[in-house]
């Protein structure tokens, strides 16, 4: 026991000494959720707006009045041919038109959206705010009713806060911990540890622990910055989301050790996690696309991608707030993932090295 510690200490030592890597390890996390929170933002706000209208009479003005009030629309101009307000979208000074009928008083309806659609998902936003912020303001309409749960305010760090958390735990544990066990075979020293008192698996999890500590650190910060930050609560136990992410961190530990029983270089090991790890996470996982949007080919790729699994569970846990058992299904997915990567890359371990 005393031996294996000492080899802990040995590794968490070589890791502190590399302050570039610690800045990494840290300052990642810290800028990824300033910036998904702060600047890449799905949220809809200072929507430019163009009125179109021949005349403005009271209800015309309470609609518009009422898209101005609102923190997601900005009325820039008012003008009098839907053809203008297309000219000002075309030349991207404006977003979206809101055309009145010249008998929108009268009628109480007769109202037109003329909207960039250049990114479909932003387009689909603004409409659907527009129409219920223009049905609000007809008190003689029948607005259309929507109650938003979980997320009333549609805050995109709700969506991307767990899908951070999937996203750096995968790769600095994963990646980390591959290129650690790739360096001590091409500087040649690996031998040295296989053939010490210690036995060769005991020398594995040793170099993994400190990657472990590491990780919980990293989670830690993330969820703090996640609610005093950025806002987003955390309505699950917090024992469960602990206890989840454990587990989840265990299972990219296990591949990266797979990883490094198939690299023979550091380089190998980089582009290996790069491919394996970093593109599938972000694109297949659900953390930017949802998974169910895809072409059936890629669901399937999908579905053999933890993250996927731990995002889903991490959005229900913490945003949601459901116990332990309505997460059970991702939850034993990623238990016998741990599983299959742990035995795997044992067995491709190879106590004397070629």
């Amino acid at each position: 026991m005393r031996q294996f510690i000492a080899f802990v200490i040995k590794e968490a030592k070589h890791i502190l000494r590399d302050k570039r890597t610690m800045l990494i390890l840290f300052g990642m996390p810290v800028v990824m959720m300033l910036l998904f929170g702060f600047a890449i933002t799905t949220d809809v706000k200072n929507v430019r707006t163009v009125v179109v209208t021949s005349q403005m009479d009271h209800l015309t003005q309470t609609a518009v009045e009422r898209l101005a009030h609102s923190e997601y629309f900005t009325i820039t101009r008012t003008v009098g041919k839907p053809q203008e307000a297309e000219r000002l979208i075309r030349s991207q000074e404006a977003d979206m038109a809101v055309v009145f009928s010249h008998d929108f008083a009268s009628k109480k309806d007769g109202i037109q959206l003329i909207i960039d659609g250049s990114d479909p998902n932003m387009a689909q936003q603004w409409m659907s705010y527009a129409q219920q912020t223009i049905a609000s303001a007809n008190s003689k309409s029948s607005p259309i009713n929507t109650k938003l749960l979980y997320n009333p305010q549609m805050k995109s760090a709700y969506n991307f806060v767990p899908a951070i958390m999937g996203m750096l735990l995968m790769l600095i544990c994963a990646m980390m911990t591959s290129i650690s066990i790739v360096r001590e075979k091409e500087k040649g020293t690996m031998e040295v540890l296989l053939v010490s008192p210690v036995r060769p698996l005991m020398v594995i999890i040793a170099k993994a622990v400190p990657y472990l500590v590491l990780a919980f650190g990293i989670l830690i910060t993330i969820l703090l910055m996640a609610r005093f930050v950025l806002g987003v609560p955390l309505q699950g136990s917090l024992f469960w989301i602990l206890a989840v992410s454990t587990l989840y961190i265990l299972l990219a530990l296990s591949l990266g050790l797979l990883i490094s029983t198939i690299a023979q270089t550091q380089l190998v090991a980089l582009l290996l996690s790069a491919m394996v790890l970093l593109m599938p996470v972000v694109m297949l996982s659900g953390m930017m696309f949802p998974v169910e949007s895809m072409p059936t080919v890629l669901q399937w790729i999908a579905a053999v991608m933890p993250p996927r699994y731990y995002i889903d569970a991490m959005r229900k846990l913490m945003i949601m707030g459901v116990g332990i058992g309505e997460v059970m299904k991702e939850v034993t997915i990623l238990a016998l993932m741990t599983i299959i990567f742990l035995v795997v890359a044992l067995k491709k371990f190879n106590v004397r090295l070629e």
